[in-house]
């Protein structure tokens, strides 16, 4: 497989670059990974680099998005952080993914039993991870399903799936709320945003269509207009 180049990656659509995505990890999942030249990657994008993608993952050594999207040297930018978080450098290397660089597409990644979560839900407090957790705060307030106190922690599994699905879906309307380049390219079908999550036991993708904001025909219900009340 070769890299993509300036032509490839400007012939791009939001969603051809969400499918080239679906189809990479069904390769994954199905082991058939696509042949490459890795060293031979390395001498095509020596010069410049044209990813169609830009990934916001956790920091967990299971979730390697290059991997289970089955991508090569220079296809994607990889944004890794624990618990998948949104700050402000994470929103201008976005920026610079899509406004400098031209990918066409970003990704809020979650995965299954995230250990940043399991943290927050305990309410855990250590040196710089206070900061961290305190990100993911707001998705442990917001699960509403679970009612017993005593089961709101990381030992009940699916409370904390429950707020690995909602740290996304509040991290995909974050990222376009506090951007106005990416909120911009978004509403004039540059680019799309969309949230998924990683199974840690299957290795499956699942994205979120409720959280896909992509302009085209096939979403003929795009709007922006619930993220400004």
């Amino acid at each position: 497989m070769r890299v993509h180049t300036k032509d490839t990656q400007s012939g791009l659509t939001p969603r051809m670059a969400l499918n080239i995505l679906k189809e990479g990890n069904e390769r994954f999942v199905r082991n058939l990974k696509a042949q490459r030249d890795l060293l031979a990657q390395v001498n095509a994008t020596r010069d410049g680099q044209w990813p169609f993608a830009a990934i916001l993952s956790c920091m967990d050594s299971r979730t390697s998005a290059e991997l289970i999207f089955d991508q090569g040297l220079g296809d994607i930018f990889s944004i890794r952080i624990a618990g998948n978080i949104v700050n402000t450098d994470i929103l201008g290397s976005m920026e610079f993914a899509c406004k400098v660089a031209g990918s066409k597409l970003l990704v809020v990644l979650g995965h299954t039993k995230c250990g940043a979560v399991k943290g927050a839900c305990d309410h855990v407090e250590m040196g710089n991870i206070t900061e961290v957790l305190s990100k993911l705060q707001p998705a442990v307030y917001a699960e509403r399903i679970t009612k017993d106190m005593e089961q709101r922690n990381s030992g009940n599994g699916e409370f904390v799936e429950n707020v690995s699905a909602i740290n996304v879906r509040r991290n995909v309307k974050s990222v376009i709320e506090r951007s106005y380049i990416i909120e911009q390219m978004v509403e004039k079908g540059e680019i799309g945003v969309v949230g998924a999550m990683y199974n840690i036991d299957t290795g499956i993708v699942e994205f979120y269509h409720d959280v896909e904001y992509i302009r085209d025909e096939k979403n003929p219900d795009f709007s922006l207009a619930e993220l400004r009340h």
